[in-house]
């Protein structure tokens, strides 16, 4: 009457090929185009907040650096353990300065609308900083990088430039929590 078919197996080794595929390219995507990076502080409120978790691409620093106003991930200067997100304020050869809370780059005054209505000042007094005195050249392969919430970061102002060889990611959105979803 009816036939019987033996299961070959061939469905179950598809379906594992399948999934060996899929973290396979999970992987691949999470070590050489998307970051994942969780944030610590408050030092990028109003664009990033405490506890955020951000995705950043790394392709685009393959074919080049990072931009003025980008804002990147990059490991910190003073612990390689640590990953940290700051804006691009500077690239290399510009000149960086600050007068009467505001910040120029190459003599033109930024427009941060981004930044809270405190006044940006110089941390080059702080214990521990690299005494930056402005206004300050960039080096060439490196950027300025600042926090958007001037009055609570430890950024440029206190530890120097940043290598772009140690820029990590460009942001490019914020994915938790759900209220805070949005492209940076």
């Amino acid at each position: 009457m009816g036939e019987r078919r033996e299961a070959s197996g061939g469905g179950i080794r598809w379906t594992v090929l399948a999934v060996l595929a899929g973290v396979l390219l999970a992987v691949l995507l999470r070590l050489f185009v998307i970051g994942v990076y969780y944030v610590p502080s408050g030092s990028m409120l109003d664009t990033i907040h405490e506890g955020d978790l951000i995705l950043g691409e790394r392709v685009s620093l393959a074919f080049g650096e990072p931009s003025q106003g980008d804002v990147v991930t990059f490991t910190s200067p003073l612990d390689p353990e640590e990953t940290l997100v700051k804006r691009v304020i500077a690239v290399g050869g510009q000149t960086v300065d600050l007068v009467d809370g505001a910040v120029y780059v190459d003599g033109e005054r930024l427009d941060e609308p981004y930044v809270s209505s405190w006044p940006t000042v110089s941390l080059s007094d702080l214990e521990g900083s690299a005494g930056i005195t402005y206004p300050y050249v960039v080096p060439e392969g490196c950027v300025w990088v600042m926090g958007d919430n001037r009055t609570n970061s430890r950024d440029s102002r206190y530890f120097g430039p940043v290598s772009v060889d140690d820029v990590t990611s460009r942001a490019i959105l914020i994915y938790w929590p759900l209220p805070n979803v949005g492209l940076l």
